[in-house]
This record gives C-alpha cells, sequence and structure tokens, in this order.
C-alpha cells in the first residue's frame, strides 16, 4: 500500500499574490494538480493534500479537476489535511499522524511546487525503496550550480550519512554538488514512531523532514536522471524558467513523433494536446487544454486553439477556436473566430472576420466573410453571404435559428431568432426576416427603392 502526501500549505510570498502559489497555473494545469498527475501511474491507496493558506481554495480547485475527481475509479478519494500554523516541512508531515493511524504502508511525500517531475522518476524512487527495504528513500539531484541547497553525503551504497545544509557546508563539503530535490519515501510505520522526536532546533525555529534521516535507517538516495525535473517555484521568475523546461519537453516529443513545428520558440502547446503526423504548426501559435488535431492539418499563424477538436486537413490561418470541433478538410479564417462549442462540418469554409458561437454547421457550408452566427443550426451546402447575422437574443433569452440544406442567404441580411428556413430557400440580399420560410422559396423582406426626382435638402440659413 502506498499513501501520498503533497505538501501545499504555503501561501508563497514570493509570488505577490492572493492565491496559494500551488494554484498558479502552469500549461493549462495548477502547479499542484500537475503533480497529482505525476503520481497517476502509481498504485496508490490513499491522497491526501496537506493545506493551510487559502485551504478551502486550494481544495475547490482540486475536487473542480476533471482529472483528479474522487467518481474516478482509478484514484482514491482526495483527502485535506489542515496545517494551521506553517512550521516546515516535519511540522506538516506531523499532521498526518491521526489521519494515518494503524496504515502499514510506504508514504510518498511531495512538494506541491516542484511540478516538472515525471511518472518514470518516482516509479523508479519506489521500487527501489521497496527492493531494497528502506526506512526512507530520498530524491537527489546533481546540480550544476548547488549553492543555497542541503548537501546529501553518501556511503558508496547510496546510504545516507548525513545532510548538510548550505550555510553549515565546509569548503571541501561545497564541492559535493548532490542536493535534497525533498522528495521522499518513507515506511510509515518507521516514520510515524519518530516524527514526535522532531524539533525545531535552528535560525528558523521550525520542524524539518530531513532531522528524520537522523533517526531513521536505512536510509538511501537516488539521483534524478534529469536534475530539470526537481526545480521548485518561489517567484514568477522561476515560473517562467519551469514554463519553458516543460515547453521544450512537448515541443520534442511532438518533433520526434512527426509534427512540424515552424519557430518552436513562438509556439506554446499544452501537455494535454494530441497532434498526429503531419500536422504542421505555424509560427505564433497557441495549442491549449484538451485540443486534438488530425493529421495534415496547417495551423497558424497567429492562431489559438483551446480545448477544441480539430479533423485532418483543416487550415486555419490567424483564428481563434475554442470548446468547438472543426470536421476534416475544413478552412477557418483569417480572422475567424469559433467559440461556444461551435461544430463546422466537413469540407467547408468559415472566413474573414466571421463568428460563431453554439452553431452547428453541415457538411459543404460555407461562412466566407464578415458574419455573426449565434445558436444555429445550418444544413448542408448552404452559403451565407456577407454580413449576414442571426439575431438570437431578445434581451432576455437566447433563440435559434435553423436553415435548411442548400439555403442561401444574401449579403446584409438579418435572420431574427426564433425562425426556420427551409431546403434550398434564397435570401434577398438586405432582407430582415422575422417568420419561418417554407422550402423552394425565394424571400424577399425589405422596403422597396424609392426614387424623388430634384429633392434637395433645405438649407437651414434659407
Amino acid at each position: 500500500m502506498v499513501a501520498i502526501a503533497i505538501l501545499a500549505a504555503g501561501r508563497g510570498t514570493r509570488m505577490k499574490s492572493d492565491l496559494p502559489k500551488v494554484l498558479h497555473e502552469l500549461g493549462g494545469r495548477s502547479l499542484v494538480e500537475r503533480v497529482l498527475c505525476s503520481c497517476q501511474e502509481i498504485s496508490i491507496s490513499r491522497r491526501l493534500i496537506i493545506v493551510g493558506y487559502r485551504g478551502e481554495l486550494v481544495k475547490e480547485s482540486l475536487l473542480g479537476s476533471r482529472e483528479l475527481q474522487d467518481d474516478n475509479p482509478e484514484f482514491p478519494p482526495l483527502e485535506f489535511v489542515e496545517q494551521i500554523e506553517q512550521l516546515g516541512t516535519g511540522h506538516a508531515i506531523q499532521q498526518l499522524l491521526p489521519h494515518l493511524e494503524g496504515f502499514q504502508g510506504d508514504l510518498l511525500v511531495l512538494n506541491g511546487d516542484v511540478p516538472l517531475l515525471r511518472s518514470q522518476t518516482l516509479k523508479q524512487l519506489m521500487e527501489i525503496h521497496k527492493d531494497h527495504k528502506n526506512s526512507a528513500t530520498l530524491l537527489t539531484a546533481n546540480l550544476p550550480n548547488p549553492q543555497g541547497y542541503g548537501r546529501v553525503f553518501t556511503d558508496s551504497q547510496n546510504l545516507v550519512k548525513e545532510i548538510v545544509e548550505d550555510r553549515d557546508c565546509t569548503k571541501a563539503q561545497r564541492h559535493n554538488h548532490r542536493i535534497n530535490a525533498g522528495v521522499y519515501c518513507f515506511n510509515w510505520p518507521d516514520l510515524e514512531k519518530i516524527l514526535p522526536e522532531l524539533k525545531a532546533e535552528n535560525d528558523q525555529k521550525e520542524y524539518y523532514l530531513t532531522d528524520t534521516v537522523n533517526y531513521l535507517a536505512p536510509v538511501m538516495a537516488v539521483d534524478v536522471e534529469d536534475y530539470q525535473e526537481i526545480l521548485g517555484i518561489n517567484d514568477r521568475k522561476h515560473l517562467a524558467t519551469v514554463s519553458d523546461i516543460l515547453q521544450t519537453r512537448v515541443k520534442d516529443e511532438w518533433m520526434a513523433a512527426g509534427v512540424t513545428l515552424i519557430d518552436p520558440n513562438s509556439i506554446t502547446i499544452d501537455d494535454r494536446v494530441k497532434l498526429q503526423p503531419d500536422v504542421v504548426i505555424e509560427p505564433q501559435t497557441h495549442l491549449r487544454g484538451q485540443t486534438s488535431i488530425g493529421s495534415g492539418s496547417r495551423i497558424g499563424p497567429g492562431s489559438l486553439i483551446e480545448n477544441s477538436q480539430i479533423g485532418e486537413n483543416v487550415t486555419v490561418l490567424f483564428s481563434v477556436i475554442s470548446d468547438s470541433i472543426v470536421a476534416e478538410n475544413s478552412r477557418i479564417g483569417p480572422y475567424a473566430h469559433l467559440r461556444g462549442h461551435a461544430e463546422v462540418g466537413a469540407n467547408c469554409r468559415v472566413g474573414n472576420f466571421v463568428e460563431l458561437k453554439n452553431v452547428q454547421i453541415g457538411d459543404r457550408t460555407n461562412v466566407a466573410h464578415l458574419s455573426y452566427l449565434g445558436d444555429a443550426i445550418l444544413g448542408e451546402k448552404v452559403n451565407i453571404g456577407a454580413g449576414t447575422i442571426t439575431a438570437n437574443y431578445d434581451g432576455v433569452n437566447k433563440h435559434k435559428t435553423k436553415i435548411g440544406d442548400r439555403t442561401k442567404i444574401g449579403s446584409n441580411s438579418v435572420l431574427v431568432a426564433p425562425i426556420t428556413l427551409g431546403e434550398d430557400v434564397t435570401v434577398a440580399a438586405g432582407s430582415v426576416l422575422t417568420e419561418d420560410v417554407p422550402d423552394d422559396c425565394l424571400v424577399i423582406a425589405r422596403s422597396r427603392q424609392v426614387a424623388k426626382p430634384g429633392w434637395k435638402l433645405k438649407d437651414p440659413e434659407s
């Protein structure tokens, strides 16, 4: 049995924010959510989050996550443990004593502000811990510049002899670049016995989890292969640095999988995005959330796609698509905006300065330019002329517009919802439609043009 405990009680004063540090976002997820996701390949029996500053907000955020929700059968429910005073890492783990009473398994301790840990790293740590029957196993890293970090000293078998804080290191000890990453796996029954013995005998008057090394044996160190995995976040600069590392990771993986990124430094891709081979991402394009893009599609330049599904061989140019679906062989943009669960069929064109909101568009339908379609259902082979608007809001409620197959809407027309247009309807340019139209009609809804010969505006001074 394995329980995980995530330290998420601190405010993070150097972030200069009222938001708890662990709730700051990195690539579309909060820091603490990323830490929890890194444990998803481990068989876990308990998940405990130690909260303090604005703990209710942390709880609300995690319980609202679709990836971490309690009804997921693969994971135990999240449990929240309050640390009223933040008196150090050892004090935080002491708060678990009543919650893990009688627990006979291992405890994996993680920091809520260390979001780059890979699942493979944690699996390796757990395997070594179990294989060697350690009382404690800690993750270590060899940093190019370890200044400010406590140094870990081991024997030839990687058994920890001591951990020396940076300020207490001798000149010779500072040549050791192996540092404590702050990630631990403990045999809980062993740890449970000695937690009450921790003392706050330091300048900060805090209880350090590292002091448990002095009471437990054997304690083994395991080096992480990529030291960047253990980088923590204390301020906005750290957040930006870690974001760059995550982006490099994600983009390298996609390029290795057959995706072309033109000017990768100008592109951002969340790590939940799914791309198929032969996708091309142009500069200044950003892919976020639960987005998927089919093979042969070309996205950008200058586009944002968020929580949307894009089919094969789609072109998106200088456009924004959120919470929407675009089927294969369609063209979007330039300067189109799809939002609010818009669905575009196959072989469609959504062109310049078109906005679609909560619209379902059938195959081979064109909305070429300068139109707003909201709360509408369009059939197949419909053509929407420039300047067409569905007037869907009456000031209180939203109403539906329905347009049948092969109907053609003339330029600068307004369809006042609720309204239904049948199949094979032609709407004359400049019409304002307020009533339903049956199939196979030409409909004209505009004032007759009147010309008055010899008419002039009166001169106000005459």
